[in-house]
């Protein structure tokens, strides 16, 4: 049943979860009858159970290894089919995958985000759109602080370091060129109407042509 999927790309505290639930709710106000999922990226960070809790906090989690990428395609491929799937789900506070999964039915259009959604060459070509949320760094990293300490309950000092130690480093490695790929830049703050248009008249054009993906491309910053 899934007949597009999307990717949300981009930094770390840019937006990408919050424009993936508008993109959601939009659907839900205004088209009831059609089914948006979102995918949360970090959903598929590797199992860490067999490693002590210390171990954990050394990982790199901004680095494309830290994530199950493959598991993420499987079950892409089988939603893809038609068939339901068992999300991963990741415990913060734990620094592993949880015991616990959540059941995802297919769904008209998937909503992928995450910040190395495209940074994987075999992720990328599956999805038929592409977006990066381009939010300056300064401004991610006020959000992440926020985040992080209200939702995981961590201090703003550990954050920071971090931030410094790998967000930052592999942002520029990484993130930051995989904008290349997009075929939508999204400015992470203001009322985003814009973009929101470009995602539903990308969506009708795939309803109406099978197909047509990377048809819209629209270079904003």
């Amino acid at each position: 049943m899934v007949s597009c999927i999307f990717a949300i790309a981009g930094p770390s505290g840019s937006g990408k979860s919050a424009f993936a639930r508008r993109i959601q709710q939009h659907f839900r106000e205004q088209r009831p009858n059609l089914i948006v999922q979102i995918i949360a990226e970090d959903a598929y960070y590797h199992d860490q159970s067999h490693l002590e809790f210390e171990q954990r906090l050394q990982t790199n989690y901004d680095h494309p290894d830290a994530f199950e990428h493959t598991l993420l395609k499987q079950q892409l491929d089988a939603l893809c089919r038609g068939e339901s799937v068992q999300l991963p789900e990741y415990d913060y506070a734990q620094h592993t995958r949880s015991s616990e999964s959540r059941m995802l039915e297919p769904a008209n259009l998937l909503l992928v985000e995450g910040i190395m959604t495209l940074v994987n060459p075999q992720l990328r070509q599956l999805f038929d759109w592409r977006l990066f949320v381009d939010t300056p760094i300064d401004e991610c990293l006020r959000r992440r602080v926020e985040r992080d300490c209200r939702e995981r309950g961590r201090s703003e000092d550990s954050i920071i370091k971090q931030y410094e130690a790998t967000v930052l480093p592999m942002y520029h490695e990484f993130v930051a060129p995989s904008r290349e790929y997009a075929d939508l830049v999204v400015a992470g703050s203001g009322t985003q109407e814009d973009a929101l248009d470009a995602v539903l008249k990308q969506f009708s054009l795939m309803q109406e042509q099978p197909g047509a993906g990377h048809h819209l491309k629209v270079r904003k910053s």
